[in-house]
């Protein structure tokens, strides 16, 4: 098994760690952690190739845009939070994505987001929402961070 990086602070810590030695976060309480290599930045993939993702099992977020690009969050069954506080499920440390920004929902094979009153919105799209069920191949942008929905067959 390879190192893998902290998605909370970036360490290096050994494979199989249940717990950084850096920041303290709980590796098992939190959202399974990617890399997908988008073939070409400036073109993301179809809805066609979102829907069948190599390397991750149900629903995903592939950072597209922003920090962090390439990074996939893996979603699992029930709700994920997502936000600037630090014990957000996806922590976006930054100052355009509000502490408790928004959340993702995992029922069967629904995924939808839903905005928690962010001062910046939360975006499908293009358009700002306060709640929509997504599909894979659509954009999420949360603050300067743009990731588009995926899926995996496992």
């Amino acid at each position: 098994m390879a190192d893998v990086q902290c998605p909370r602070c970036d360490t290096v810590v050994a494979a199989g760690t249940t717990q950084c030695p850096s920041c303290g976060l709980l590796f098992e309480s939190e959202p399974t952690v990617a890399y997908v290599e988008l073939p070409d930045p400036e073109h993301p993939l179809t809805p066609d190739e979102a829907a069948s993702v190599d390397g991750i099992s149900g629903w995903a977020l592939v950072v597209e845009k922003g920090p962090r690009t390439g990074m996939t969050f893996v979603l699992n069954e029930g709700t994920t939070a997502v936000g600037r506080q630090p014990d957000s499920e996806i922590l976006l440390d930054d100052v355009t994505v509000s502490r408790q920004h928004c959340q993702f929902t995992v029922t069967a094979d629904e995924l939808a987001v839903e905005d928690l009153g962010s001062t910046n919105g939360t975006y499908v799209n293009e358009t700002r929402v306060d709640h929509a069920d997504l599909n894979p191949g659509d954009q999420v942008i949360i603050g300067r961070f743009q990731f588009l929905v995926a899926r995996g067959d496992g």
